[in-house]
């Protein structure tokens, strides 16, 4: 896929061309402003534990563009997350995802689960909010590790806020709207003035009314 002419939206509900406006790949970063609470590098418990980042130089591609290096490999030619923020406590996570979600071909879901979500699962996480604002598409196949995924967190739940409306609807086909939450009241534009316990709550406040 040729990413030079993708669209991508930002905020949702705008569209903009990628190669017509020169919004470069390697410019779309993680969010950074929760830093001060969290960094997963630094966390004993995470699958991050202990990375460095060279912010000097660009050396990832997805699809021979460049992206910004704190974004975090999990084993997917195309997909990267960043974990902005988890709390053993309360038992939640919030993590921002960037790129193609491709289960159909790479198996995005597999690196995914077994990388990321499983080590999280054993460490106390039950509750899941993904970030998906720069998902750029999403390629569907079976929903196994999804249903896995939903069996595993017990009495905890997992949310998907803020992602593309053609990704929803791709979910949708696939039937992953039977193991997240997500549209709707779910689409919170300003997560990013909020507090991560304040996203917590909020998303945990609306999945409770969801639920109930």
């Amino acid at each position: 896929m040729d990413y030079s002419k993708c669209v991508v939206k930002v905020p949702r509900g705008t569209i903009f061309l990628i190669g017509l406006l020169s919004i470069n790949m390697q410019d779309i970063e993680p969010f950074y402003n929760w830093e001060k609470y969290y960094a997963s590098e630094e966390d004993p418990l995470s699958p991050f534990l202990g990375l460095t980042y060279d912010l000097t130089k660009y050396s990832t591609v997805i699809y021979d563009h460049y992206i910004h290096p704190k974004w975090d490999f999990i084993g997917s030619e195309t997909l990267y997350v960043k974990v902005l923020y988890t709390n053993y406590t309360l038992h939640y996570t919030i993590i921002e995802l960037f790129g193609e979600w491709n289960d159909a071909l790479h198996n995005d879901i597999v690196h995914f689960k077994r990388n990321v979500i499983d080590p999280m699962i054993k460490n106390g996480i039950n509750q899941f909010i993904l970030i998906g604002e720069n998902v750029l598409n999403f390629h569907g196949s079976d929903d196994c590790y999804y249903e896995e995924w939903f069996e595993d967190v017990e009495q905890g739940w997992i949310a998907a806020i803020n992602f593309q409306y053609f990704v929803e609807d791709q979910w949708k086909k696939f039937k992953i709207d039977n193991y997240i939450n997500y549209g709707g009241t779910l689409n919170i534009e300003e997560w990013r003035t909020m507090t991560p316990l304040k996203v917590y709550e909020t998303v945990k406040g609306y999945i409770m009314r969801r639920i109930g």
